[in-house]
Protein backbone atom coordinates (compact mmCIF):
# COMPACT_ATOMS: atom_id res chain seq x y z
CA UNK A 1 0.00 0.00 0.00
CA UNK A 2 1.11 3.15 -1.06
CA UNK A 3 2.66 5.15 2.70
CA UNK A 4 3.14 8.65 3.29
CA UNK A 5 5.97 9.42 0.45
CA UNK A 6 4.27 7.55 -1.96
CA UNK A 7 1.11 9.86 -1.30
CA UNK A 8 3.24 13.30 -0.85
CA UNK A 9 4.91 12.37 -4.02
CA UNK A 10 1.40 12.28 -5.87
CA UNK A 11 0.12 15.65 -4.47
CA UNK A 12 2.96 17.59 -4.67
CA UNK A 13 2.31 16.11 -8.87
CA UNK A 14 -1.52 17.15 -8.80
CA UNK A 15 -0.40 20.70 -7.53
CA UNK A 16 2.18 20.86 -10.15
CA UNK A 17 0.31 19.36 -13.13
CA UNK A 18 -3.84 19.68 -13.26
CA UNK A 19 -4.24 23.07 -10.36
CA UNK A 20 -5.94 25.80 -11.98
CA UNK A 21 -7.94 22.98 -14.46
CA UNK A 22 -11.40 21.84 -14.45
CA UNK A 23 -13.70 19.10 -14.24
CA UNK A 24 -14.83 18.23 -17.75
CA UNK A 25 -16.08 14.59 -17.06
CA UNK A 26 -15.55 10.93 -15.39
CA UNK A 27 -16.19 7.63 -16.48
CA UNK A 28 -15.67 4.46 -14.49
CA UNK A 29 -16.15 0.77 -15.06
CA UNK A 30 -16.18 -0.28 -11.45
CA UNK A 31 -17.95 1.65 -9.72
CA UNK A 32 -17.52 0.34 -6.12
CA UNK A 33 -15.20 2.42 -5.88
CA UNK A 34 -17.19 6.24 -6.16
CA UNK A 35 -18.98 5.50 -2.69
CA UNK A 36 -21.19 8.35 -0.76
CA UNK A 37 -19.64 10.22 2.47
CA UNK A 38 -21.56 7.54 4.81
CA UNK A 39 -18.58 5.87 6.73
CA UNK A 40 -21.33 3.01 6.97
CA UNK A 41 -18.83 0.33 5.10
CA UNK A 42 -17.62 -1.39 1.97
CA UNK A 43 -19.80 -2.05 -0.82
CA UNK A 44 -22.26 1.13 -0.50
CA UNK A 45 -22.00 2.70 -3.82
CA UNK A 46 -23.11 6.51 -4.90
CA UNK A 47 -25.25 6.50 -8.35
CA UNK A 48 -22.45 7.84 -11.09
CA UNK A 49 -24.71 10.47 -12.28
CA UNK A 50 -24.91 12.35 -9.53
CA UNK A 51 -21.27 12.31 -8.51
CA UNK A 52 -20.24 13.12 -12.22
CA UNK A 53 -23.30 16.01 -11.17
CA UNK A 54 -21.28 16.68 -8.12
CA UNK A 55 -17.70 17.59 -10.12
CA UNK A 56 -18.52 18.04 -13.58
CA UNK A 57 -17.67 22.01 -14.35
CA UNK A 58 -15.49 23.00 -10.80
CA UNK A 59 -11.96 24.00 -10.45
CA UNK A 60 -9.24 21.89 -8.96
CA UNK A 61 -8.33 24.64 -6.15
CA UNK A 62 -5.14 22.06 -4.60
CA UNK A 63 -4.79 18.81 -3.38
CA UNK A 64 -3.72 17.84 -0.23
CA UNK A 65 -3.13 14.78 1.98
CA UNK A 66 -3.61 13.58 5.49
CA UNK A 67 -1.39 10.56 6.41
CA UNK A 68 -2.25 8.24 3.30
CA UNK A 69 -5.25 9.71 1.70
CA UNK A 70 -5.45 11.92 -1.23
CA UNK A 71 -7.81 15.20 -1.22
CA UNK A 72 -8.79 17.24 -4.40
CA UNK A 73 -10.12 20.25 -2.72
CA UNK A 74 -12.42 22.09 -5.72
CA UNK A 75 -14.70 25.10 -6.18
CA UNK A 76 -17.95 25.65 -4.92
CA UNK A 77 -16.71 23.66 -0.97
CA UNK A 78 -16.20 20.47 -2.82
CA UNK A 79 -13.18 17.73 -2.28
CA UNK A 80 -12.48 14.31 -3.62
CA UNK A 81 -11.36 12.03 -1.50
CA UNK A 82 -9.03 8.72 -2.53
CA UNK A 83 -7.36 6.64 -1.11
CA UNK A 84 -5.00 4.09 -3.23
CA UNK A 85 -5.43 1.37 -0.97
CA UNK A 86 -3.00 -1.27 -1.95
CA UNK A 87 -2.25 -1.31 -5.36
CA UNK A 88 -4.17 2.01 -6.44
CA UNK A 89 -2.19 4.68 -7.84
CA UNK A 90 -3.14 8.22 -10.02
CA UNK A 91 -1.60 8.76 -13.62
CA UNK A 92 -1.82 12.36 -14.97
CA UNK A 93 -1.94 12.28 -18.87
CA UNK A 94 -2.16 14.52 -22.28
CA UNK A 95 -4.59 13.47 -24.98
CA UNK A 96 -1.15 12.32 -26.94
CA UNK A 97 -0.44 9.80 -24.09
CA UNK A 98 -3.39 7.37 -24.98
CA UNK A 99 -1.85 6.84 -28.30
CA UNK A 100 0.99 4.29 -29.57
CA UNK A 101 3.12 7.41 -30.00
CA UNK A 102 5.51 7.33 -27.05
CA UNK A 103 7.77 9.87 -25.86
CA UNK A 104 10.40 10.20 -22.92
CA UNK A 105 8.54 9.69 -19.56
CA UNK A 106 5.42 8.74 -21.31
CA UNK A 107 6.79 5.51 -22.13
CA UNK A 108 6.10 4.68 -18.72
CA UNK A 109 2.58 5.02 -18.88
CA UNK A 110 2.70 1.71 -21.55
CA UNK A 111 4.06 -0.64 -18.65
CA UNK A 112 1.77 -3.48 -17.16
CA UNK A 113 1.24 -1.43 -14.05
CA UNK A 114 0.25 1.11 -15.33
CA UNK A 115 -2.73 -0.52 -17.47
CA UNK A 116 -5.74 -1.09 -14.79
CA UNK A 117 -7.40 2.20 -15.99
CA UNK A 118 -10.64 1.81 -13.88
CA UNK A 119 -11.63 5.44 -13.85
CA UNK A 120 -11.41 8.86 -15.56
CA UNK A 121 -11.33 12.25 -14.84
CA UNK A 122 -11.43 14.30 -17.67
CA UNK A 123 -10.18 18.07 -17.95
CA UNK A 124 -10.79 20.95 -19.46
CA UNK A 125 -7.17 20.96 -20.53
CA UNK A 126 -7.60 18.26 -22.47
CA UNK A 127 -5.47 15.86 -19.85
CA UNK A 128 -6.94 12.97 -18.23
CA UNK A 129 -6.13 12.23 -14.60
CA UNK A 130 -6.65 8.27 -14.42
CA UNK A 131 -6.82 5.88 -11.64
CA UNK A 132 -5.26 2.50 -12.14
CA UNK A 133 -5.98 0.12 -9.67
CA UNK A 134 -5.21 -3.96 -10.31
CA UNK A 135 -7.10 -5.44 -7.43
CA UNK A 136 -9.85 -2.79 -7.16
CA UNK A 137 -9.81 -2.00 -3.74
CA UNK A 138 -9.69 1.83 -4.02
CA UNK A 139 -11.83 4.41 -2.85
CA UNK A 140 -13.45 7.63 -4.46
CA UNK A 141 -15.46 9.88 -2.29
CA UNK A 142 -17.22 13.19 -3.23
CA UNK A 143 -17.55 15.30 0.21
CA UNK A 144 -18.15 18.91 1.39
CA UNK A 145 -14.68 20.31 1.84
CA UNK A 146 -15.52 21.34 5.27
CA UNK A 147 -17.01 17.90 6.59
CA UNK A 148 -14.37 15.95 5.54
CA UNK A 149 -13.20 15.05 9.06
CA UNK A 150 -16.29 14.11 9.48
CA UNK A 151 -15.78 11.04 7.55
CA UNK A 152 -15.34 8.26 9.98
CA UNK A 153 -11.87 6.95 8.73
CA UNK A 154 -10.52 10.44 8.24
CA UNK A 155 -12.16 11.61 11.81
CA UNK A 156 -9.64 8.80 13.26
CA UNK A 157 -7.12 9.32 12.08
CA UNK A 158 -4.19 10.49 14.30
CA UNK A 159 -1.42 12.84 13.81
CA UNK A 160 0.32 13.19 10.49
CA UNK A 161 3.75 12.09 10.27
CA UNK A 162 5.27 14.98 8.91
CA UNK A 163 3.00 17.42 10.53
CA UNK A 164 4.84 20.61 11.80
CA UNK A 165 2.58 20.03 15.26
CA UNK A 166 4.07 16.66 15.28
CA UNK A 167 6.39 17.25 18.24
CA UNK A 168 8.61 15.29 20.18
CA UNK A 169 6.54 15.58 23.02
CA UNK A 170 3.25 14.88 21.54
CA UNK A 171 5.17 11.73 20.27
CA UNK A 172 6.41 10.84 23.87
CA UNK A 173 2.66 11.06 24.74
CA UNK A 174 1.93 8.60 22.28
CA UNK A 175 4.95 5.91 23.53
CA UNK A 176 3.42 6.85 27.20
CA UNK A 177 2.07 3.50 28.95
CA UNK A 178 1.90 1.45 25.54
CA UNK A 179 2.88 -2.29 25.80
CA UNK A 180 2.25 -2.69 22.27
CA UNK A 181 4.86 -3.31 20.21
CA UNK A 182 6.67 -0.49 18.74
CA UNK A 183 6.65 -1.38 15.37
CA UNK A 184 3.06 -2.06 15.32
CA UNK A 185 2.33 1.27 17.17
CA UNK A 186 4.16 3.25 14.45
CA UNK A 187 1.94 1.85 11.89
CA UNK A 188 -1.25 2.47 13.92
CA UNK A 189 -3.50 5.06 11.82
CA UNK A 190 -5.15 6.03 15.19
CA UNK A 191 -2.06 6.98 16.33
CA UNK A 192 -0.04 8.46 13.72
CA UNK A 193 -0.75 8.55 10.01
CA UNK A 194 1.49 7.81 6.99
CA UNK A 195 3.79 5.29 8.27
CA UNK A 196 3.43 1.86 7.01
CA UNK A 197 5.25 -1.55 7.10
CA UNK A 198 7.90 -0.74 4.14
CA UNK A 199 8.99 2.68 6.27
CA UNK A 200 8.47 1.66 9.79
CA UNK A 201 11.07 -1.72 9.19
CA UNK A 202 13.87 1.33 8.18
CA UNK A 203 12.76 4.20 10.34
CA UNK A 204 13.40 1.02 13.84
CA UNK A 205 16.76 0.20 11.68
CA UNK A 206 17.49 3.82 11.58
CA UNK A 207 16.89 4.50 15.25
CA UNK A 208 18.34 1.15 16.14
CA UNK A 209 15.29 -0.60 17.76
CA UNK A 210 14.17 -3.84 17.51
CA UNK A 211 10.57 -3.73 16.31
CA UNK A 212 9.36 -6.23 18.92
CA UNK A 213 10.51 -4.37 21.76
CA UNK A 214 7.07 -2.66 23.55
CA UNK A 215 6.79 1.10 23.69
CA UNK A 216 6.67 1.60 26.81
CA UNK A 217 10.21 0.10 27.46
CA UNK A 218 11.67 2.47 24.58
CA UNK A 219 14.31 5.03 26.53
CA UNK A 220 13.80 8.88 26.90
CA UNK A 221 17.43 8.68 24.55
CA UNK A 222 15.88 6.26 22.35
CA UNK A 223 12.59 8.16 21.82
CA UNK A 224 14.52 10.56 20.99
CA UNK A 225 16.22 9.09 18.01
CA UNK A 226 13.53 7.40 16.89
CA UNK A 227 11.48 10.48 16.10
CA UNK A 228 14.15 12.03 14.32
CA UNK A 229 14.06 8.98 12.36
CA UNK A 230 10.93 8.93 11.24
CA UNK A 231 11.19 12.54 10.05
CA UNK A 232 14.39 11.48 8.69
CA UNK A 233 13.23 8.59 6.68
CA UNK A 234 10.05 9.63 5.56
CA UNK A 235 11.69 13.21 4.14
CA UNK A 236 14.32 10.67 2.07
CA UNK A 237 11.05 8.96 0.91
CA UNK A 238 9.70 12.02 -0.44
CA UNK A 239 12.91 13.17 -1.90
CA UNK A 240 13.30 9.56 -3.61
CA UNK A 241 9.37 9.82 -4.57
CA UNK A 242 8.71 6.99 -3.05
CA UNK A 243 9.32 3.27 -2.77
CA UNK A 244 7.90 0.98 -5.89
CA UNK A 245 7.81 -2.35 -3.91
CA UNK A 246 5.32 -3.57 -6.04
CA UNK A 247 3.00 -1.56 -7.84
CA UNK A 248 3.11 2.32 -6.67
CA UNK A 249 3.93 4.08 -9.64
CA UNK A 250 3.92 8.33 -9.82
CA UNK A 251 1.69 10.75 -12.05
CA UNK A 252 4.21 9.92 -14.65
CA UNK A 253 3.57 6.07 -14.27
CA UNK A 254 7.11 6.17 -13.27
CA UNK A 255 8.62 4.39 -9.91
CA UNK A 256 10.08 5.84 -7.43
CA UNK A 257 13.75 5.56 -6.13
CA UNK A 258 13.75 4.41 -2.19
CA UNK A 259 13.46 0.69 -3.03
CA UNK A 260 17.36 1.57 -4.29
CA UNK A 261 18.48 2.99 -0.67
CA UNK A 262 16.42 0.22 1.31
CA UNK A 263 18.49 -1.01 4.34
CA UNK A 264 16.05 -3.96 6.01
CA UNK A 265 12.65 -4.22 4.10
CA UNK A 266 12.57 -7.58 1.84
CA UNK A 267 16.48 -7.89 2.29
CA UNK A 268 16.00 -11.26 3.96
CA UNK A 269 19.40 -12.85 3.99
CA UNK A 270 21.20 -10.56 2.87
CA UNK A 271 24.42 -8.34 4.90
CA UNK A 272 23.24 -6.08 6.62
CA UNK A 273 25.31 -2.76 5.34
CA UNK A 274 26.53 -1.33 9.03
CA UNK A 275 27.52 -4.21 10.71
CA UNK A 276 27.44 -8.30 8.03
CA UNK A 277 25.14 -9.65 10.41
CA UNK A 278 22.40 -11.06 7.98
CA UNK A 279 19.14 -9.55 7.94
CA UNK A 280 15.79 -11.62 9.75
CA UNK A 281 12.46 -11.29 9.10
CA UNK A 282 9.36 -12.24 11.02
CA UNK A 283 5.92 -11.68 11.25
CA UNK A 284 4.26 -9.08 13.07
CA UNK A 285 0.36 -8.52 13.08
CA UNK A 286 0.58 -10.83 10.25
CA UNK A 287 3.13 -8.48 8.44
CA UNK A 288 6.60 -9.31 7.36
CA UNK A 289 9.15 -7.34 9.59
CA UNK A 290 12.52 -7.01 8.64
CA UNK A 291 15.46 -5.89 11.26
CA UNK A 292 19.35 -6.24 11.87
CA UNK A 293 19.45 -8.70 15.25
CA UNK A 294 22.72 -6.70 16.38
CA UNK A 295 22.46 -3.12 15.14
CA UNK A 296 18.94 -2.92 16.52
CA UNK A 297 18.29 -3.73 20.23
Amino acid sequence: MPELPEVQTIVDDLNRKIKGDSIAGFWSDWKKTVRPPTGKGEGVKMPIGKFIEGIKGRKILSASRIGKNIFINLSGGKTIYIHLKMTGHLLVKHVTCNTKHKAGKEDYFFDKVNQYIHHIFYLKSGRTLEFSDLRKFGKIILADTDKIKEIKEIGSLGIDAMSKEFSLEMFENILDKKTTKIKLLLMDQSKLAGVGNIYASEILYEAGILPTRSAEKVSREERKKLFHAIKKTLEKGIKLRGTSDSDYRDTAGAPGGFQKVLKVYRRTGKKCGKCGTIVQRIKLGQRGTFFCPVCQK
